[in-house]
């Protein structure tokens, strides 16, 4: 029979044989535990120690059939304990942290869950995380933790596709990777990544490309950081620009916009009456919105409200290249930050500007070093 361990807090082992599922870890800053709980299966002490942060999301959830659609069933525990491979190369942790449709996560969430995170990962006994995470948020999730993490130990988001009703679940196939790339040493130095389908991508330039195929999650011309077969890791590319802000908080209201064809900047305007305290736009082509947009900007630019310009488009950046009225000139000329020399795309774009201002304020010159690095 397998030892479990119990740590609460993570560093206090008490042995006991069996153990049912643990409860999930308590969110808050000011609720009665700082700390992890997390349910340890000590397997081999030699053997190094991940910890699975378990979220929610398609690879915690089965077919209801009252509801006739998927909904939240499984815990970490029930995530680990469906792939018995992983005793073999690792002891493994998990803290349940929730159980939640990712559709349903938001910025408060993740800042909690980057807290806990970096809890694990302060224990030297640790030797990183996986988080399972919903996929319908999981690029931005990831990349709000590679923004604001302490720790510099790896940390692998993955998930599932399918349900763990599905004839071929993808789930435990993509936990056994990301174990492995946890402890492998040819997988240093990436930061957070997106690991599914043996594919491993950075946080700040994966996206969700596909929304039922087992192969959504791609990087785009930026390209794949490496690939997870048969225990081994591959390793296509270097992580070579990463931004780190700390974390604080409250996070303030960020409101991310698309224009389109015909735009009269209504949205614009109302979510600078909402009370939001910055706002993203994802523009036409290389930045460019039309005549009423461009006077809807200039409103909440006169309510010292900055605003981000990001594009549309997948590839390529935000450029100053026109100077007609909405043009990308203009608009940097009358003070919006552009999302280059690479665009992180609206979603993102929201995310950095949020964890910006809670740390910096509305200092647009520090605001447009971030975007700009």
């Amino acid at each position: 029979m397998r030892k479990i361990v119990s740590l609460v807090p993570v560093g206090l082992l008490i042995a006991c044989s069996l153990f049912a599922a643990p409860p999930s870890v308590p969110l808050s800053e000011k609720g009665t535990s700082k700390e992890p709980q997390i349910q340890l299966a000590i397997h081999d002490p030699k053997l190094p120690l991940v910890v699975v942060v378990a979220t929610g999301g398609t690879i915690a959830e089965k077919r209801s059939a009252k509801t006739g659609g998927s909904v939240p069933a499984l815990s970490g525990t029930d995530l680990v304990a469906a792939v018995p491979e992983l005793s073999k190369f690792a002891n493994i942790g998990v803290v349940n942290f929730s159980n939640i449709d990712s559709s349903h996560m938001a910025p408060e969430n993740w800042a909690k869950l980057s807290r806990t995170v970096d809890r694990v990962l302060a224990k030297p006994e640790v030797t990183g995380v996986v988080v399972t995470h919903g996929t319908d948020t999981m690029a931005e999730g990831s990349f709000f933790l590679d923004l604001t993490l302490k720790s510099n130990k790896p940390v692998v988001f993955t998930g599932a596709m399918r349900d763990a009703s599905s004839p071929a679940p993808d789930g435990p196939g993509n936990i056994l990777d990301a174990v492995t790339q946890v402890i492998s040493k040819n997988a240093t130095n990436w930061g957070v990544t997106v690991t599914l389908n043996q594919y491993v991508n950075a946080a700040q330039y994966v996206r969700k490309t596909q929304t039922t195929n087992v192969q959504t999650f791609e990087s785009g011309e930026k390209g794949y950081l490496g690939y997870v077969f048969n225990g081994e890791v591959t390793r296509f590319n270097d992580c070579l620009k990463r931004r780190k802000i700390p974390l604080t908080e409250p996070l303030p209201s960020v409101s991310f916009l698309t224009t389109y064809a015909g735009d009269d900047g209504r949205f614009v305007r109302y979510a600078v009456d909402r009370g939001a305290k910055g706002i993203v736009i994802d523009s036409l082509g290389a930045g460019n919105v039309n005549a009423k947009t461009f006077e809807a900007v200039l409103y909440a630019l006169s309510k010292q409200i900055p605003v981000v310009i990001t594009s549309i488009v997948w590839e390529g950046s935000v450029e100053p290249s026109y100077g007609d009225v909405g043009g990308g000139a203009d608009l940097l000329k009358h003070g919006c930050i552009l999302s280059r020399p690479e665009d992180l795309g609206g979603p993102k774009a929201r995310i950095l500007l949020m964890v910006a201002l809670a740390k910096y304020g509305n200092d647009t010159k520090k605001l447009q070093e971030i975007f700009n690095y």
